[in-house]
């Protein structure tokens, strides 16, 4: 699917987009995805391990668009470059901000910066500039109405002001319906799930 209002993908971090409510909100085992080859996992259970922690690749997948490399692919480059990292237990930790960045400029040709302390009119400002952010949100966000229970652990993909400029439209890996998974929302409604970092680019880079 492709956003009307900004001509970026909308994609979703599992393979079947009416299975992520039921694997997010519902406790699904992501394992049980018929598509998950799609993604370009080796196998159901590492579809499985990983899917959760790949918000961030499907941010890079929806902003490279047509052609871009599968989520796996994706995930391997990052890898590579130290942006997700694994302890001795074998925990996923990531994604990392700054070897991100040097993956994304190496590998896709995308001019990224890290932006560790990012207020919500400086995004406004990133947006006005012409540049996508990927945005650290609480996922909760795909329940903007409800009070925010917190901020970030989930990355989102910014890629426009609304057309009133005073707000924000962003696509969500890991939203549950169309409408959550690009959205509109004013800057007041974002700014309680917003922790105040991420990664900007400008322009589209190389699949």
């Amino acid at each position: 699917m492709i956003c009307s209002a900004c001509s970026v993908p909308v994609l979703t971090q599992f393979a079947s987009p009416a299975l992520v409510g039921p694997i997010v909100e519902g406790g699904g085992d992501p394992a049980t995805d018929p598509a998950w080859a799609e993604s370009g996992a080796v196998s159901p259970a590492e579809y499985a391990r990983w899917s959760g922690h790949l918000c961030g690749m499907t941010c890079l997948r929806m902003a490279l668009g047509s052609g871009a490399p599968s989520l796996f692919a994706l995930r391997d480059g990052a890898v590579e470059h130290g942006a997700y990292t694994q302890d001795a237990e074998g925990t996923i930790r990531g994604l990392i901000y700054a070897p991100f960045a040097a993956y994304v400029r190496q590998a896709h040709a995308l001019d990224a910066t890290v932006h560790r302390h990012l207020s919500p009119d400086e995004l406004l400002g990133l947006l006005d500039d012409g540049r996508t952010v990927m945005a650290s949100v609480h996922p909760g966000i795909r329940h903007a109405r409800r009070p925010a229970p917190g901020r970030g652990g989930h990355l989102v993909l910014l890629t426009s002001c609304t057309a009133d400029g005073g707000g924000v439209h962003f696509h969500n890996p890991s939203g549950t319906t169309a409408g959550t998974r690009a959205a509109d929302l004013a800057l007041s409604e974002f700014e309680p799930f917003f922790a105040g970092r991420g990664v900007s680019w400008a322009g589209r880079g190389e699949p």
